[in-house]
């Protein structure tokens, strides 16, 4: 292992002002900055430690909107009566993330600003329509995905909570990777203030909407609706756990899963 200074900010705008060294990187969770560092796939001069930060934590309901701040552990937001009760659908998936090492160390912020595109959490923000919000502005989930590890986070911008609008329904369903656990294809889908709206995850480089499935969604909330809307393999991933064919049908058919969870 290699030097590096370590930080352990108490405010926002102390880990704000750490951060703006183009070198440091920030940890939350560490279950992604930790192996870079293993690797050495990342030499950050300074690692800025987020934890000591209650700006960064909690999780409430504010009007029509569930607000998780960037800090709460998957543990944390699975076990919330808030949560479970306006999204069950997104309690359900922090219980199911990882196992429970990863659970009780893993935050919504970091997976969310890490934007693998196997990550879970993803698929429910921009299923759901959720609004990012930073240490500078407030980003729609529309512009916030940008591709495979690629956000619109800006360098030394801290994503300090999502707010989720409550829907009237919402499902999630996945297919894991035997070996990994990984989602190899996830569909979100949820049905409320934001309309329609159908997020597929694991199965291309970043996470995407699927219009198709939305259109007949909108037209009739049914497991059928989707079940003959066949999804293009094109840009899809293909490894030797699927092929970008396989993926596709895979879409198709945790559409169906997903809207049977939202009932």
């Amino acid at each position: 292992m290699y030097d590096f200074a370590f930080h352990k900010p108490s405010s926002l705008s102390e880990a704000v002002a750490l951060l703006a060294d183009p070198d440091a990187r920030p940890i939350s969770g560490g279950q992604t900055i930790l192996p870079a560092l293993k690797h050495r796939l990342d030499r950050p001069s300074a690692l800025v430690d987020l934890s000591g930060i209650a700006e960064l934590r909690g999780i409430r309901r504010e009007g029509d909107r569930i607000v998780i701040g960037a800090m709460s552990r998957h543990a944390e937001i699975s076990r919330d009566p808030t949560v479970a009760a306006a999204i069950p659908a997104l309690a359900r998936m922090a219980g199911n993330l990882g196992d429970t090492q990863v659970r009780n160390r893993g935050t919504m912020g970091g997976s969310l600003a890490n934007n693998d595109p196997a990550a879970d959490y993803p698929a429910a923000a921009l299923g759901l329509g959720a609004t990012f919000v930073t240490s500078r502005r407030r980003i729609g989930a529309d512009d916030y995905f940008q591709g495979m590890f690629a956000t619109a986070l800006e360098p030394g911008e801290l994503l300090t909570a999502i707010e989720f609008p409550v829907p009237e329904k919402a499902g999630y369903a996945k297919m894991r990777n035997p070996a990994s656990r990984y989602v190899m294809t996830g569909v979100f889908v949820a049905r409320g203030p934001m309309g329609v709206r159908v997020a597929v995850n694991g199965a291309g480089p970043g996470v995407f909407r699927q219009a198709e499935m939305e259109a007949a969604l909108a037209a009739n909330w049914s497991a059928d609706a989707v079940a003959g809307i066949r999804q293009s393999p094109d840009t899809l991933n293909g490894d030797i756990h699927g092929s970008a064919e396989y993926r596709a049908h895979l879409v198709t058919v945790m559409a169906k899963r997903a809207v049977l969870d939202a009932g």
